[in-house]
């Protein structure tokens, strides 16, 4: 079995060899799912990413959540720190951190999400997530109380690894063509 560093390296080409066009379409198809998903659990904070490095865009989805009245956050990263989220809304401005990730450009209220869309650069079908190797979704789903956790990817991230100790299962996985629990 290859290590995670290379299982990355090659899902992360596969996932940026994705033409727009197609990339759009399982975005809609993603969001449709998360979105049903919502229709039937209803939770009132979702904490969601600013798509990088070729993750999935949902910022549809986040219109529609908004619009249904879901208070939305987004991830605030710190070295070696569990994730803490801020309160956002679509059409507020964010500035990239140190990490390239979308935070809120103003100061806002910090949240505890009831529901977390986590981006993922690969996953198992038994729900353990490969992300970028910086541990920081590890060390925040390793706290209670833990919201409940939806993995966000394309179907061509399917892999398989060895989960390590500080890997934690994931609720489910959402990809343009199925649900994993």
């Amino acid at each position: 079995m290859q290590n995670k560093t290379e299982i990355r390296k090659a899902l992360l080409a596969a996932r940026n060899a994705i033409p727009p066009a197609q990339r759009a379409a399982l975005d809609s198809a993603i969001a449709a799912k998360i979105l049903g998903w919502w229709d039937a659990s209803r939770v009132q904070t979702i904490g969601v990413y600013w798509p990088m490095r070729g993750e999935p865009d949902l910022h549809a989805l986040y219109a529609q959540l908004a619009a249904r009245g879901v208070q939305l956050a987004l991830p605030l990263a710190a070295p070696d720190q569990p994730l803490r989220f801020l309160s956002w809304m679509p059409g507020e401005m964010v500035v990239r951190d140190r990490y390239g990730a979308g935070v809120p450009a103003a100061a806002t209220a910090q949240l505890a999400p009831d529901a977390l869309l986590i981006p993922c650069v690969g996953f198992t079908t038994d729900c353990f997530r490969l992300g970028y190797g910086g541990g920081f979704y590890d060390r925040t789903l390793a706290r209670a109380p833990r919201p409940y956790t939806i993995g966000v990817a394309y179907a061509i991230g399917e892999t398989t690894f060895d989960a390590a100790a500080h890997d934690l299962r994931l609720d489910r996985i959402v990809t343009d063509q199925t649900v994993w629990r």
